[in-house]
């Protein structure tokens, strides 16, 4: 079996962040970056998996600046048995459409049983690319899962929905999405990113691909304006003189939100 694992690098969730005014993306000079955390969590799923099943092979994929090769090689260091890195200027600043695009080439490149990936990236949180690449695959998408059990033919899992737990299922091959509910990822040790030097790792272009970024006929969304996040403004402050559920109820009402 191959698993195929979406990792991506994101700016540290414990640093600055900062937008670049005139482009709208993340500053990544001025952060600092690491391997996104659910990313890591959907390895260690496949990892998991392939320990217990001899002849698994973990790919992962991700769409990254040229400077996120050592985020890749963590993931080789982690366990993960080759990598496939999509590289190209083209590419900077893209939405969702065009990620899930790409990303849906490069896994086809690769070749796939299962694909595994995160609900949501913490940087842009979009949340989309995950049922966007099972619709590009043509194959079965089940996402927000936050328990997963994989076969030799199938994966299942349970999604947490209103009002209770939805137990859903598919054959593979399949695309899936996890939540934070699953194991956190494993250490990579030093015989690990050792060998991480070694695993192949391969830069593909968008030209490899056959993609147009700039294709007329593809929707893409498009930037009109970017700006600092406002100051936050000061608060109503309420005095209690024995009124104070009157004003509270008042004011809830007043901004329609009761």
């Amino acid at each position: 079996m191959k698993i195929v694992v979406l990792v991506k690098e994101v700016p540290d969730t414990y640093g600055d962040r900062k937008l670049n005014l005139e482009t709208g993306i993340a500053d990544r000079v001025a952060s600092d970056t690491v391997l996104d955390e659910i990313g890591e969590r959907a390895l260690e799923a496949a990892l998991s998996f392939a320990d217990a099943n001899d002849g698994t092979e973990v790919v992962v994929v991700t769409l990254a600046p040229e400077s996120a090769s050592g985020s890749i090689r963590k993931a080789l260091g982690m366990g993960a048995h080759s990598a496939v890195h999509v590289v190209d200027e083209a590419l900077l600043g893209a939405d969702l459409g065009l990620t899930a695009e790409v990303l849906a080439k490069a896994i086809t490149r690769a070749g796939f049983d299962l694909v595994i990936a995160g609900n949501a990236s913490t940087d842009g949180s979009g949340g989309a690319v995950p049922a966007m690449l099972a619709e590009h695959l043509r194959v079965p998408g089940l996402t927000g899962l936050s328990e997963v059990a994989i076969s030799a033919t199938g994966v299942s899992g349970v999604r947490p929905v209103d009002g209770g737990l939805q137990k859903v299922s598919a054959d593979l091959p399949a695309v899936i999405s996890i939540t934070e509910a699953l194991p956190e990822a494993r250490f990579a040790n030093f015989k690990g990113i050792m060998a991480a030097k070694k695993k192949p790792l391969e830069v593909v272009s968008l030209a490899d691909l056959g993609v147009d970024a700039e294709d007329p006929a593809a929707a893409r969304s498009i930037m009109t304006a970017v700006a600092e996040k406002p100051a936050r403004a000061a608060g109503v402050k309420i005095v209690d003189e024995g009124d104070a559920g009157t004003q509270l109820a008042n004011y809830l009402i007043e901004n329609r939100l009761v």
